[in-house]
């Protein structure tokens, strides 16, 4: 399931998406226009700077912005950043696979075999949808675009 922290991030993203390259965007602007917190989002976009996702610049005229284009950040790597692996289970993850303490047979569990199976779809959706795509879905308008 997706955390607050992993949807707020996902929202502030789309937020500075709608802005031109290397135009900061308040910590303030961005709470009170996608109504998160802004004490949870000056975290959010701390974990995001630190992954190469945002940039920051401090003083008046400050803010944060993407590090690169919308188009070139893919949905799927942002979750990642923020909430970790997309499996449900540690047993059923790529990258963080850790079997579970109760499994009598990894190889032959069900409940991983099922796990496993539903990481592979949200991947396959998440993993293809740039954050310029995901802002542009259920939009007549794309709301990623440069103010």
């Amino acid at each position: 399931m997706l955390t607050k922290k992993g949807k707020y991030g996902l929202k502030a993203m789309a937020h500075l998406a709608r802005f031109a390259p290397g135009r900061p965007v308040t910590v303030a602007e961005i709470a009170t226009g996608q109504n998160i917190p802004k004490k949870f989002l000056d975290a959010i976009l701390g974990e995001l700077r630190n992954s190469g996702y945002v940039v920051s610049k401090m003083g008046k005229g400050g803010g944060y912005a993407l590090a690169r284009p919308a188009a070139g950040i893919i949905v799927g790597d942002i979750i990642r950043a923020l909430d970790g692996p997309l499996a449900p289970l540690p047993c059923a993850s790529q990258t963080s696979y850790r079997p579970c303490d109760d499994c009598g047979d990894v190889d032959r569990c069900q409940i991983r075999l099922l796990m496993q199976e539903a990481r592979q779809a949200l991947s396959a959706v998440l993993d293809n949808y740039t954050l310029e795509q995901a802002c542009a879905l259920g939009e007549t308008i794309p709301l990623c675009y440069e103010i």
